[in-house]
Order: C-alpha cells, then structure tokens, then sequence
C-alpha cells in the first residue's frame, strides 16, 4: 500500500492498515487461485470447455448435445518418424505441427477439445438460430484452415532451410451433431466431444492421404458452407454406410 500524501501514512492509518491486513490477505488470496484456476483450465481444456468445468459441469455424463463443425487433424507418418528421429527432434517437430494447427484453431473462434498423440481434435459450436449461425461457423472453421496451410508453409519452409524434412499432414472438417460433456472414470474425466459426427471426422481426415490433398471436407459441411469448395468425387468412409461427396477448398 502507498499513499501521495506529504509525511505518509500516520500511525494510526498504519494501525488500521495491520488490522485489515488478514482478512485482506485472505480476499486477494481467493481472487489470486481463482485467476490461477482460470488460467490453468483455459490452458488445459480451452475457454468454453474451461468455463462450463468452472462452473460445476464436473460429473461422469454432464453435458449436451449440440449441433458443431468438427476439425480432426494428424501428423503423416508419425509412427516412423518417432522411430526415426531423436526424440527431441520429433517433439520439436510435433509442437511445431500441434502449434501452427491449435493456434490457427483458437485464432478462428475455435476450441481445442484435446491432443491425441500426434493428432488434435477441435469444434466450432453452433449456438442460437441454425439457420443464421452454421455458415458462420463453417466459415470461421474455413478460415482457421487455410490460416493452418499458410502457417505450415512457413514451418516448413524453415525446416527445408534447415535441412529437415517438410511435416506433412491432413485436416478432416465434418458439420453434425455431437455430445460435448463428461466422459469417462467417477475418478478421471475428460470434457470432450463424441458421436457418430466426431468419427467421421476422422475418417474425412484420413482420406486426404488417398485423395492428395491436405484438407477434406464432407458433404453436409459443404451443404452450409457460404463458399464454394472443389469437388472431389464421391468417396466411401471407412465403417461408415454408403458413399458420399466430398470437398476440399478451391485453391488446392
């Protein structure tokens, strides 16, 4: 504490100020952990996934059902480049890849939900009116992926400079329904998403290695989107029924 007035606190001001100081202390502890516990949550599970664990939603099955666009993407090759590499070179070159993708994510309105090994999962939920608020969210799903393209570039870019070899990687964009909550052990849970839409992601992002391209978009995504994509004839997904269309962005 300080104060600007000539000759300072007086005695008595600075008893008053000893008395106040524990229940004082006790206040600004309390905002201090709270800020910390914010801080950690927004670190580990994202602001919105964050902001519903602050507020309670901490129980196996707490959730809801909500209508997102689902990003899955995977690094290439992983598996014989961690055999191959040092390892504190596959992990420089994994956060390289997890940072260009997480950040281009989070930069859109995004959400990461989670990093699983070499591969990372986020949503762009849809909240309030469908019709008006899906091509917004597969726009910003959009521009968070042509924004993950370019920060590639330049990643690997740099890595050629180097000497070390471009990362190479696929991006599945899928539009549906999920159930984003609490999954998992009484003792050990995990607020993700999960259903039939979230698979499916993973299944578009596994066909850019068949296709050639970097990014694969689904039929119904492609429905809602207010840009036009590039068709890429129809395709089958693994342990999904039928065939259908899919995309990816015009300029690939």
């Amino acid at each position: 504490m300080m104060t600007d007035r000539p000759g300072g606190f007086s005695t008595d001001d600075l008893g008053h100020i000893y008395e106040i100081m524990p229940a004082l202390s006790r206040l600004i502890e309390m905002h201090y952990v709270r800020r910390t516990a914010v801080t950690l949550l927004d670190t580990y599970l994202g602001k919105q996934t964050g902001q519903k664990v602050l507020n309670g939603q901490v129980r196996r099955g707490d959730g809801d059902n909500i209508y997102s666009v689902i990003w899955f993407c995977d690094l290439r090759n992983s598996t014989a480049l961690s055999e191959t590499m040092a390892r504190e070179d596959f992990l420089v070159m994994l956060n390289q890849f997890l940072e260009a993708m997480a950040d281009a994510v989070l930069d859109a309105g995004g959400e990461v939900l989670r990093y699983i090994g070499d591969a990372a999962m986020a949503i762009f939920p849809i909240a309030g009116d469908i019709g008006l608020a899906t091509p917004v969210a597969t726009k910003k799903a959009l521009e968070a992926a042509k924004d993950a393209i370019e920060r590639m570039k330049i990643v690997n870019a740099e890595r050629v400079k180097n000497g070390e070899n471009e990362i190479g990687f696929g991006i599945g964009l899928h539009l549906g329904e999920v159930t984003y909550g609490n999954i998992g052990s009484p003792n050990r849970l995990e607020f993700t998403v999960i259903g039939a839409a979230a698979n499916e992601a993973a299944r578009l992002e596994s066909l850019t290695k068949e296709v050639g391209v970097p990014i694969v978009i689904s039929e119904n995504f492609n429905s809602c989107s207010p840009s036009k994509l590039k068709s890429l004839d129809r395709k089958a997904l693994r342990n999904v029924e039928g065939d259908q269309e899919i995309f990816t962005l015009p300029d690939l």
